[in-house]
């Protein structure tokens, strides 16, 4: 991404509100709800979070008061509750760090009991779209599962999790109704799909999968805002794969055409506009963002006209604001954010002016980043 989001990145979220998906991966995603838009950037070098606030006519950023904030430790990824009101962040060493949102200023607070204790090596973290229940992609091959307590925002662990998963899931997200978990595997190359359970969160694994990716070695995943169609970003094949989804069963039938080539150095999961037209990735040691359009009707994609866009240095994620107006690329290996206006209709990204920061400061060595917010 998310909704809440997704993944390694992101959005939807984790990703979370209408027409949104929840999460993606940890490096890039989107989220909505009524408050203030903003964009939310970990860093694993500095181990900190820079909090920005949106410009909703120029696309800028400006930090939020008391960003950026410290209290996690090698962060992965970070999902953001559909209404904005909780943050949660994926720690390398095997916990989740927690944290209540301030709807006027967008300042981060720990959750009482934070961090939680999750699986290895958490590359992913998503949030369904009714906030009910959160869940961690671990690198030793499980899924944690838990309960969001509202309002405070606690976790409490769902009754049998860990739940199972293929070898090295690094990506995870929510069908758009709440019904499925897709978590991609790096290992297996497969994608584990499990139902939920709508009132304890529960994961069962839905008959037929884990289903092949067609590519190798992934490095993320998200699905359309009308879950029409899941996206799989693999690094090791260069290539996306794309699925039909079955809204009923959460089965997945790879459209026509798939994997489609893309780049040399994906990183994070792909990024999709909230009408579903529009795909984009993080393009890693070439230093700039693919762009894609989506068939409506069969899920194919197509390289957008001057694609791929320049970034910064090492860009490991993505994420759209909310309208789809904007996009954020958030920088390794500079240690910033890159920000787009997207045009309507061909989704071309242009670079905003430098006269209005861009790019924009974040922590050492970004590892995730996601929008929230709507304006």
């Amino acid at each position: 991404m998310n909704r809440r989001f997704f993944s390694w990145l992101a959005v939807p979220i984790l990703l979370a509100s209408a027409g949104c998906p929840s999460g993606g991966g940890g490096d890039g995603g989107f989220g909505t709800s009524g408050t203030a838009a903003r964009v939310y950037v970990v860093s694993n070098g500095s181990d900190d979070v820079s909090g920005y606030t949106v410009n909703t006519t120029t696309g800028a950023l400006t930090a939020v008061t008391g960003s950026p904030f410290s209290v996690v430790t090698n962060p992965t990824a970070i999902a953001v509750s559909p209404n904005s009101t909780l943050a949660y962040i994926a720690n390398q060493g095997g916990s989740v760090s927690a944290f209540t949102m301030n709807g006027t200023t967008g300042a981060l607070a720990s959750v009482a009991g934070s961090p939680f204790s999750v699986g290895s090596n958490p590359s992913a973290v998503v949030i369904t779209p009714n906030g009910q229940f959160l869940y961690t992609a671990n690198g030793g091959g499980n899924v944690s599962a838990f309960a969001v307590a509202a309002g405070s925002g606690t976790l409490t662990a769902v009754a049998g999790s860990p739940f199972a998963s293929g070898t090295t899931p690094v990506g995870a997200v929510v069908s758009p109704n709440g019904s499925f978990l897709y978590v991609v595997n790096a290992g297996s190359n497969n994608i584990s799909v499990y139902a939920v359970n709508g009132s304890t969160g529960a994961l069962t694994i839905i008959g037929g999968a884990p289903f092949p990716t067609g590519g190798s070695t992934a490095t993320g995943v998200t699905i359309s805002s009308n879950g029409e169609f899941l996206f799989v970003s693999n690094g090791g094949s260069n290539d996306v794969s794309v699925f039909s989804v079955n809204s009923s069963t959460g089965a997945l039938i790879a459209v026509s055409g798939s994997p489609f080539p893309a780049g040399t150095s994906l990183k994070g999961s792909p990024a999709v506009s909230p009408n579903g037209s529009l795909l984009y990735l993080a393009n890693g040691s070439n230093n700039n963002v693919l762009g894609f359009t989506v068939n409506s009707s069969t899920g194919a994609l197509t390289a957008m006209s001057g694609s791929p866009f320049a970034a910064g240095s090492i860009p490991i994620g993505v994420t759209l604001d909310s309208a789809g107006q904007f996009l954020y690329a958030a920088n390794s290996g500079s240690g910033n954010v890159s920000a787009y206006t997207i045009a309507v209709g061909t989704g071309v990204l242009t670079p905003l002016n430098g006269s209005l920061g861009n790019p924009f400061s974040a922590g050492t060595g970004p590892s995730g980043i996601i929008a929230s917010g709507q304006p």
